[in-house]
């Protein structure tokens, strides 16, 4: 991804964000906050807002893209607040976002709070990711869960990809973020992007659009340049095609309020590339608009608030805020692993833990299925003698049932971790170690390396191997549990020196 960071309006950045968005027509929006553990009046502060542009077309592909992240805490709120508002509100730039109600509310609050503005109340057009989905999963004729999935997992079954959620509640506030922080909020709103370009590519190969769509444009066309203008919201598709010029026509004739309001509406639109005719016809069929009512704008009370809390639950809350650190015994019984060394289950929260535990060689499972119950974690990782590693507190509370066998991970950030976990249970990890498990399942390899021949051969039907790597007389090494191939190239090394310097292997 081409990420960008707005921290100034004066910036070549923003300059940058402005041009690019002339050239778009589809956009995914996300925003970031600091999360608010407990029960207040307000609502969280936005401090950053992605914006992941699409500038590329039919003609010119879909690869063309860029990802800007506006750091709402840098910049002047007042003087960009009109000019957000344009971009929402625009005709010609399809919003894509996942849930983004809640995105506006916080956002409008923060603004409010900050600007004196009456706030974001409208995006249109606008699609959400979730009728897209069930859009994609109805075509395929499969069945259409009640269930609101999450973006990670449409992600996954869409792209392919695995967005990794771990950071999501991390502090957003804290300045400056790093690196793993942008590029979670990046690869958050850009997934919108390949998300709606399946959608786009189903509605396409099923043929011709909004029959209608013809007819509407003639009798818009017979409307006249003053009729156009008087539309509601002055947001007619021929304002920006047939009537660049319109501004120049009102603005020497603009004697009040009104025509003001219509010459800014023309010159918005007249800064942005209009659709091409086919995103056009699909906005007009599937495209929605997103309002606020009066009554987002206000924290909704908790139903919650003015019970009485048992003495009970106040005690567990107490107990839970002391297991920051481990007390009592060695965190784990010397005969888990085998060798006196543990082996990990890494929860959900805790997953891309898992991967960089096993990138060192240390034996870490997930579990087994995608949203476990607690008891399910406790019986998998008592059956498999495993320590539980997560960071949820209120697994804590069945401590008794596995004692000395969880632990709660204290840091957010993978890298700081996993150097937890080395230091906690005094795991020794040196370099013959690294890159010892397959990374996809924690499978060990096979004891002898595979020849070119011998690796093409297990490769069929399952795996590509790139053709380049042939005349490289590489040795390929096999996952025996999940057959998957490995070999000693680029990535490998990129990836054994990064741990070397996590791990300080070479101090």
């Amino acid at each position: 991804m081409d990420i960008h960071i707005v921290s100034s309006i004066d910036s070549s950045e923003f300059t940058h964000l402005t041009r690019t968005l002339s050239k778009s027509t589809v956009v995914g929006l996300d925003a970031e906050w600091k999360p608010v553990r407990s029960q207040r009046s307000t609502f969280p502060t936005v401090t950053l807002l992605q914006l992941a542009c699409q500038i590329g077309d039919d003609s010119a592909g879909w690869d063309e893209s860029v990802v800007f992240l506006l750091d709402l805490s840098s910049l002047p709120l007042p003087s960009i607040w009109e000019w957000i508002k344009d971009v929402l509100v625009s005709p010609d730039i399809l919003k894509l976002g996942f849930k983004f109600k809640q995105d506006l509310i916080y956002l409008s609050s923060t603004f409010r709070a900050q600007g004196g503005n009456p706030g974001f109340d409208k995006v249109e057009p606008y699609m959400d990711i979730t009728n897209i989905y069930k859009f994609l999963q109805h075509k395929q004729g499969k069945k259409i869960s009640k269930d609101t999935k999450s973006l990670s997992a449409i992600c996954e079954e869409i792209l392919g990809l695995h967005l990794s959620k771990e950071l999501q509640c991390s502090d957003w506030s804290h300045r400056p973020l790093t690196e793993e922080q942008i590029r979670y909020a990046a690869t958050d709103a850009h997934c919108l992007l390949g998300i709606f370009k399946n959608f786009q590519a189903k509605v396409i190969k099923e043929g011709p659009l909004c029959n209608h769509v013809n007819e509407q444009h003639q009798s818009n066309v017979s409307l006249g340049l003053k009729g156009i203008l008087e539309m509601p919201g002055c947001e007619n598709k021929l304002v920006g095609r047939k009537f660049c010029n319109a501004l120049d026509i009102v603005q020497a004739t603009a004697s009040s309020e009104e025509c003001e309001r219509i010459a800014r509406g023309v010159e918005v639109i007249r800064k942005t590339k209009p659709m091409d005719e086919s995103l056009w016809k699909i906005v007009r069929k599937y495209g929605e608009k997103l309002f606020l009512r009066e009554s987002d704008r206000n924290p909704k009370a908790s139903r919650r608030k003015g019970k009485r809390r048992s003495s009970v639950v106040v005690c567990e809350e107490k107990q839970l805020e002391n297991y920051g650190d481990w007390q009592g015994p060695p965190p784990w019984d010397i005969s888990l692993g085998g060798d006196g060394c543990p082996k990990f289950l890494c929860d959900v929260m805790v997953e891309g833990l898992a991967k960089h535990l096993r990138c060192v060689g240390v034996d870490a499972a997930v579990p087994h299925s995608r949203k476990p119950e607690p008891r399910e974690l406790i019986d998998q990782a008592y059956k498999e003698k495993r320590v539980l590693l997560t960071r949820d507190a209120k697994l804590l509370r069945h401590q008794y049932l596995i004692k000395n066998q969880i632990y709660r991970v204290n840091n957010l950030l993978k890298n700081e971790q996993l150097l937890e976990v080395i230091e906690v249970f005094q795991l020794k990890i040196n370099e013959d170690q690294l890159m010892s498990r397959c990374t996809k399942c924690n499978g060990r390899f096979i004891q002898k390396p595979l020849t070119v021949e011998e690796a093409i051969e297990a490769a069929k039907g399952f795996q590509k191997i790139p053709n380049c790597l042939f005349d490289k007389n590489l040795e390929f090494w096999q996952c025996m549990d999940c057959n998957q191939l490995y070999w000693e190239g680029t990535q490998y090394h990129n990836a054994v020196q990064k741990f070397i310097n996590v791990c300080k292997l070479k101090e």
